[in-house]
This record gives structure tokens, sequence and C-alpha cells, in this order.
């Protein structure tokens, strides 16, 4: 293992914020993992680095989980268990299960980072999220340095939320995941978003599972900056969700103002429609901006740096807690 020191993280973080490690070093097995956890105690772990934004530098050994391999672990004429590495990109593994006919994550695709953050935030799409199929997923214990299985009921999901980013959180290191993924009958999710407006375009009424992959692909390509031309994290915030009551009083003073049922007492409201109303959607602030085409993200025009966009966020929040009286969170962790 080559240890590097001062090494810019640039090319690690999907914002390209040119931050510095004191220390960098990548692993591609759980024995190098393990030999470096051995023999330091402070480290920063860093994956696919497509939901964070860097604000400083990191002083500390950063250590880039770079495992690789899928393999097909269990099937039967109906599903089939299919095993990821940790540093596997995530979009390259959904193409590749479509191209194996196994559904369950086309609506996923073009989502950036690695495949061993998707349990963490419980990655979502058009519809789906990773607990829809998750079987399970293999994680280090910095502790014992010993690899545990948590199935997916013990990893608590919720939306955006896992028991890895609360109470086990800085706990583990996922190194693999497992999904159970369809290989006949498969349940193709296209009543979410514009996926049915992109497939009647497209003249396509039976939609296979790479129907679904390329629709959606359509759809985030036409929304959504790709981070190698413009420093991005996909979906800066989580849309809110609040009580009914609250969304009742908003809707009261905004009747144009859209939302999801999530249950009897709760709704879901579009933070990307909220930051759109706010008039910040297509605004730059230096070389920090908000996308043109969804207001959800973030960009780095070139040299922006991590504090200039936390900045822009903070003032967005602000701002949509005085004009609708809704609080909106960050999705992105801020370093």
């Amino acid at each position: 293992m080559n240890i590097q020191t001062n090494f810019s993280l640039k090319n690690y973080n999907t914002f390209g914020i040119d931050a510095k490690a004191k220390q960098f070093v990548s692993v591609s097995s759980i024995a190098e993992l393990k030999e470096v956890l051995t023999a330091n105690n402070d480290i920063f772990i860093l994956g696919g680095g497509s939901n964070m934004l860097l604000t400083q530098d990191i002083e500390k050994l950063v250590v880039h989980v770079n495992l690789k391999g899928r393999e097909i672990v269990e099937e039967n004429d109906d599903f089939a268990i299919v095993k990821a590495q940790a540093g596997e990109n995530w979009h390259e593994f959904v193409l590749w299960c479509i191209d194996q006919n196994f559904g369950g994550i086309e609506n996923l695709s073009l989502i950036p980072g690695n495949v061993g953050t998707t349990p963490i935030q419980n990655i979502g799409a058009y519809g789906v999220e990773i607990k829809d199929t998750m079987f399970s997923c293999d994680a280090l214990n910095l502790k014992t340095l010993e690899i545990e299985t948590f199935t997916n009921a013990q990893c608590k999901f919720e939306y955006r939320e896992s028991v890895f980013k609360n109470e086990l959180k800085n706990q583990y290191i996922i190194t693999s995941v497992s999904f159970k993924l369809t290989k006949r009958n498969h349940k193709v999710s296209t009543t979410y978003g514009a996926i049915e407006t992109e497939l009647q375009n497209q003249n396509i009424q039976n939609p296979t599972l790479k129907d679904v992959s390329n629709a959606v692909i359509a759809i985030r390509q036409s929304k959504l900056p790709d981070p190698k031309e413009l420093g991005n994290s996909g979906s800066f915030f989580k849309n809110p969700i609040i009580p009914k009551e609250a969304y009742e009083k908003a809707k009261a003073l905004h009747p144009e103002m859209p939302h999801y049922v999530v249950s009897e007492t709760e709704v879901k409201v579009p933070a990307g429609w909220l930051i759109e109303q706010a008039g910040f959607k297509g605004k730059r602030f230096g070389d920090a901006g908000v996308h043109k085409n969804q207001a959800l993200v973030l960009v780095n025009y070139g040299m922006a740096t991590g504090a200039e966009i936390v900045a822009l966020s903070r003032n967005i929040q602000q701002t949509i807690l005085e004009k609708f009286g809704i609080a909106i969170e960050a999705e992105v962790n801020i370093i």
C-alpha cells in the first residue's frame, strides 16, 4: 500500500472541492483495510465521494475503500441474491444487473457514488429505495475488526436514514451489499415522476427493465448536471416530511403547493419546488449556485469552496423557513 501525504481530494469528491488529505491510502482488499485500521486509530473513510461536501482539509489518514467484485450468491427460478463489493460503481452495478435480467433497482440508474454507501443513506429515486431490495450487507466493526452481517431489518431503514447514520455512525465500514432481485415477473415501477411520460414519448407500452432504466437516465440527464462537467452531489436537500396540519397551514397561503401523502398524519413536500418558489433556481453566487434545471442541486462552477456552498445552502434554508414555515435538511454530509 502506498500512503501519500498532502493529497488532493479534488478527484475523489463529486463537488470537485480541492481539499487536501494529510495522508491518503486506497485499499483494495479486506486484509489491507484491516492492516490500515490496525496501524491507525484516527482515520477518515472515503467511498465514492458523492454524498459529501468538504469544507476543510482532512487532518488525518483518508482511507479510500476500493473493494471490487460482484457475484451471484444464490438463485432460484424467481429470485437472485447478488453481492457487490463496496467500491463498485453504483450505476455500473445497476446496468450489470439489468444485463442479467435481474429486476428491482432499475429506477436507481445514474445515481452517483459507490455500492458501499447506498445502505447508509437508503438512497432512492422515482419511487424506489435501497430498502426495497437490499437483502443484507457486510460491515467491518472498527473495534473488533471482524466482519458482521446486517439484515435489512437490522439496518432500520427510513427515508434517507439507516442505523449507520444514527446509533452505529462511525462504528462500521460497509464492505459489501447483497440484493434480492427478481428474475421473472418483474414489477416495474413507472408511476413516479416523469417515467410514464418518457416511455410514452418513446412509444413504449410494455416496458422492460432496460426501458425503465433508459427512461430514468434520460430524465436525470435532462435535469441533473454530470459531476465530471459541473461539480455537484445530486440532490442536496431532503424532501421535508411535515405534519398534515403544518402542510394545511402552508397551503392556505400557497394553494399551488404540491405534496405526497406519507401517512394519515404526514405529507412530503418537494424541496425543489420550495427552492424554486423562493427564487433560487438558476441563481449563481460567485462559483456556487443552484442548477438551472433542478433546484434541488447545488453546484460548483469551478472554484467554489465548500464553505461558500454551505453558506448558499443555509441562505436557502433560512429563506424557505421564513417564506413557508417549513424547515428543509441537507441530504449531503457536510464535513
